[in-house]
Parts: C-alpha cells; structure tokens; sequence
C-alpha cells in the first residue's frame, strides 16, 4: 500500500474513531483528539481543531508532518497537535495518540495524582499505576515532553497530565483509544472504591503475571 491510500485509510478509520470517543461519554462539545501515524512516512492524520463531532469525516481530517505543520487539508489542525507530533518522533512504537477530557480521569489529573493499581483491570491494561505527568500549556510540544517523559519509565499507556487529562497512546490508533475507554473506567471505579475506604494495591509480583497474560495470552 502505498502512501496516499494509507493517508486515505487513515483519514477514515481517525474519523470513526472519533466516534468511539462520544459513544463511551469521554467528550463534550469539540474537545478531544485522535491521531495515527502513517506507516513508513512521518505524516500523521489528527482531528481538524473546533470542529464539531458530528461534522467531522475522512475529509474533515487533516495531515500533517511530524513536528505539526500541515500538509494535506482544508482545516486546521488540533490545538494538541504539537503534543501528538512530539510523542511520535520520541516513541517510534506508538501508531496512535488519543486526548480526552473524560470526567473521572481528570479528576485524578486535577487532584495530581496516580490512579493506584488497585484491580486487576488496571494491572491487565496499564501493568500498574496511571501516572501523572507535569503540567504543561498548549501551545508547544511542552505537553509531548511531559507525556513521553512520563511514559518512557512506564508500562502504561496513559497518563494524567496534571490539571489537564488523560493522554493515551497506543500501536495504533485503535489501541489508544481503548485504552481512553478503559482509563476512564478504572479512574471511575477506584474514585467510587476511596469512597468507602482506602483500597490495597496489588502486590507487584501478580501485577507481573496479570499484565504478561493479558499483554500475550488473553483473546483470539
């Protein structure tokens, strides 16, 4: 497959991803962003900036080159795009960046603090703690620093950029926004356990065996 049709595929599968974001509730209005990197080429596809939800489609979608100029599109790009362009040429694993605001994540962000591995969902999913990453405003690719930084010492694929939200990342950009839906879900679930007392970590030898099971043996 050449480069055009992957930029062709791309656009459509960011477009229906987008999708995934407000069926499971973890954006408002035009917050939020997906992206995917184009296989062999530093291009990446991303959400156009302010554009809502409904409007958006393969065409609605922009391209640009890793350091967030835009090459191919009529719109401009996400005001996260610096952030997802920085994470792509430090993590040359990640295929794609996922942003959202979705409420239980940020409050933990809000709070600047990890959301302990206190269910085997989190150990399964994040092989640990969700980190907190540093705060950081939009404009350059300060917010990238943070994620990739916080990221590179971490099994996780999330991280709570303080009094910001989550950042998800992913080998595509299927895989980050699973891991946008699940983030959300264990934030919400752990925030409802401290409710009713403080919750044990699991101890780190079964989060070992939990993640490396899920990781290479769980599915088809």
């Amino acid at each position: 497959m050449d480069a055009a049709d992957s930029v062709k595929n791309l656009r459509q599968t960011v477009a229906d991803l987008h999708r995934e974001l407000t069926r499971y509730g973890l954006v408002i209005w035009t917050a939020g962003n997906v992206s995917a990197r184009v296989p062999g080429e530093d291009l990446m596809v991303i959400k156009p900036s302010g554009v809502s939800y409904d409007d958006l489609s393969a065409d609605t979608m922009v391209v640009t080159d890793l350091h967030g100029n835009l090459v191919e599109g009529d719109l401009a790009p996400s005001s996260d795009t610096a952030a997802h362009a920085y994470v792509y040429r430090h993590m040359p694993e990640v295929g794609g960046v996922v942003h959202t605001h979705s409420p239980y994540a940020t409050a933990w962000a809000a709070r600047g603090e990890p959301i302990p591995c206190v269910l085997t969902m989190i150990a399964d999913e994040f092989g640990g703690e969700v980190p907190v990453g540093p705060f950081a405003l939009i404009g350059d690719d300060s917010i990238g620093r943070g994620i990739v930084d916080t990221l590179r010492d971490s099994r996780s694929p999330a991280v709570l950029m303080r009094s910001h939200g989550p950042f998800t990342v992913g080998r595509d950009a299927r895989a980050a926004v699973k891991a946008a839906v699940m983030v959300e879900d264990v934030a919400r679930t752990v925030h409802y356990a401290h409710q009713l007392g403080t919750p044990d970590a699991i101890d780190a030898a079964a989060v070992d065996r939990l993640y490396e099971r899920y990781q290479n043996v769980y599915g088809q």
